[in-house]
C-alpha cells in the first residue's frame, strides 16, 4: 500500500491525500490553497495539466466537505473520475456555484462548475463505498462547514482513519468521542492515522463552545437594537448561533439576502429534520425596496446577516443613515487576523466593510480542534503504526500534543517505509499558510 500527502504537510488548506494500493487509487480531498489578503490565490496544481498527471489512474476522489481548501479544484478534475460528497454538501456547493454565476464575466466557467458538482455522487454517513479492492465509510463531524466527514478506509488489509477537519465544540461535536469508541475503534484496530492539525500554533489556546457563543451574543442582543452579523455564510452551527439568540428578542426579524436564505433553506430541510435548532423557519430577504421590512427593522430592530461584497456594501450605504449609531453594531464572527490591519493574513476588503460601521465586536470560536481535542483523539484512536499530520503550519508540533510517548513517537513528517507501506510526503513552495 502507498499513502501520499500530496500537500498538506506544513501548510493549512489545499489538501490532498492518495491512498493506493497495487490495483486501486483513491484521493481524499483535493483543495486549492487559500488566497492571500488581497483574494489572490497561489497554486501551482490550478491547472488541467497538474491534475491531470495528480489523477492519473486514480479510481475515485472522496471530499471530506465543501471547503475550498479541500474541494477547489474539482472542476478540473477529467470526466472519467467519479468524485464523492455528502448529500448536503452538494446541495451547499451547487447553491454556492449557481451565485457564482451570476458574476459577469464567469458564466462560462460557472456553467462547466455546475455541471461537474451535478455529477458528483453522494454518499451518507456510515454508508460503505468499495471501490476496486478499497472499502471507504464516511463518519459525520463538527466543523463549520455542514455534512463534513472523516473517512475509515480499508486497503490491503490496513485500516486508515482519515479525519478531515473536525472540533468536539460544536452543537454536534458531542458525537465525536461515541463515532470513534462505537463505530470506528469498536471493528479492530487503526493502523494510520491522518489528522488535521490547524490548531497546533495555539497549543494553549482555550476554545468557546457555540453554546457559549450564543450567550455572549444573546447579551449584545439585548444591549444593541440593530444588529448586523459577519460569518461565514456556509457554517451551519455558527448561523444557529445567531437564529437561536435572535428568536430570544422578542419581535425583531432575522434578515438576510436571498443567496443566504437558499443556504437557510438546505440546512432547515436536512439538519432542521433532525434538531429544531437548526430550523431557520422563513428568514425575511432584504432589499432597498422592502419598505415594510424596513420599516419593521427601524421600529423594532433586527439580526441580519451580511457580507463583504459590493452588493452588501450597498445595502449598508443605504441602512446606516436609516438608524440610531448608539443602537447599532456589528458583530465579526470569523478568524480576528483577517481584520487586524497589522497581519499579513489581512483582508482589504473585511477592514473597509467593518470599518463602516459605528460599533464593532469580534465574537468567535474555531471550527477546527483544539489542542485538547486532537490529543484526545490520538490517544483514543491509538494508532499501531503511524500519525500524519496535516492541514498545520508546522506538523511536527503534533508531538507537542498530550499524547502517549509511544505516539509522539510515530508521528511521520519524512517520506519513510513502515513494513509493506511506503508513505510519500510532498512539500510544495508556493503555497500561502494559514491559520483559521
Amino acid at each position: 500500500m502507498q499513502i501520499i500527502i500530496h500537500r498538506g504537510i506544513d501548510q493549512i488548506g489545499g489538501c490532498i491525500t492518495e491512498i493506493a494500493t497495487e490495483n486501486t487509487k483513491i484521493l481524499i480531498d483535493l483543495g486549492q490553497n487559500l488566497p492571500d489578503g488581497e483574494g489572490f490565490v497561489n497554486d501551482n496544481l490550478a491547472n488541467f495539466d497538474a491534475i491531470e498527471k495528480i489523477t492519473k489512474n486514480v479510481d475515485a476522489i472522496f471530499y471530506t466537505h465543501y471547503h475550498g481548501d479541500h474541494i477547489g479544484l474539482f472542476h478540473l478534475v477529467p470526466d472519467t473520475i467519479p468524485q464523492y460528497i455528502g448529500k448536503v454538501a452538494k446541495q451547499v456547493a451547487l447553491c454556492k456555484h449557481k451565485r457564482l454565476s451570476f458574476i459577469k464575466g464567469r458564466e462560462e466557467q460557472s456553467e462547466k462548475e455546475i455541471a461537474k458538482i451535478e455529477a458528483m455522487l453522494s454518499f451518507d454517513y456510515d454508508q460503505t463505498i468499495t471501490v476496486g479492492d478499497i472499502k471507504v465509510v464516511p463518519y459525520f463531524v463538527s466543523h463549520s462547514a455542514y455534512d463534513a466527514f472523516m473517512f475509515l478506509i480499508e486497503a490491503n488489509r490496513s485500516r486508515i482513519l482519515h479525519t478531515g477537519d473536525f472540533r468536539e465544540h460544536g452543537y454536534i461535536g458531542k458525537g465525536l468521542i461515541p463515532t470513534i469508541k462505537k463505530l470506528i475503534s469498536k471493528d479492530g484496530t487503526i493502523d494510520f492515522l491522518i489528522t488535521e492539525g490547524t490548531m497546533l500554533s495555539r497549543l494553549d489556546q482555550r476554545v468557546r463552545n457555540e453554546n457559549k457563543l450564543k450567550i455572549k451574543v444573546k447579551k449584545l442582543m439585548k444591549q444593541y437594537k440593530n444588529v448586523f452579523v459577519m460569518c461565514p455564510s456556509t457554517d451551519l452551527e455558527r448561523l444557529a448561533t445567531f437564529h437561536a439568540a435572535n428568536k430570544e428578542i422578542k419581535y425583531r426579524p432575522f434578515v438576510c439576502d436571498d443567496f443566504q436564505k437558499d443556504v437557510l433553506k438546505i440546512f432547515s430541510d436536512s439538519a432542521g429534520k433532525k434538531s429544531p435548532l437548526f430550523d431557520f423557519g422563513e428568514p425575511y430577504s432584504f432589499w432597498k425596496e422592502n419598505n415594510k421590512l424596513i420599516q419593521w427593522m427601524q421600529d423594532k430592530g433586527f439580526c441580519m446577516l451580511v457580507r463583504a461584497t459590493d452588493k452588501f456594501n450597498d445595502y449598508i450605504d443605504f441602512l446606516l443613515p436609516l438608524l440610531e449609531k448608539d443602537k447599532t453594531i456589528l458583530i465579526y464572527s470569523m478568524w480576528k487576523e483577517y481584520v487586524n490591519p497589522k497581519s499579513k493574513h489581512a483582508n482589504k476588503k473585511y477592514l473597509e466593510f467593518i470599518g463602516k460601521f459605528p460599533k464593532v465586536s469580534k465574537i468567535h470560536t474555531s471550527g477546527h480542534a483544539s489542542a485538547d481535542c486532537l490529543a484526545e483523539v490520538c490517544n483514543l484512536v491509538n494508532p499501531r503504526k503511524g500519525i500524519i499530520p496535516i492541514h498545520s503550519e508546522n506538523s511536527i508540533d503534533y508531538k507537542k500534543l498530550r499524547i502517549k510517548q509511544e505516539l509522539k513517537e510515530k508521528v511521520i513528517t519524512e517520506s519513510k517505509e513502515i513494513d509493506d507501506t511506503i508513505i510519500e510526503i510532498k512539500r510544495t513552495t508556493n503555497s500561502q499558510q494559514y491559520n483559521i
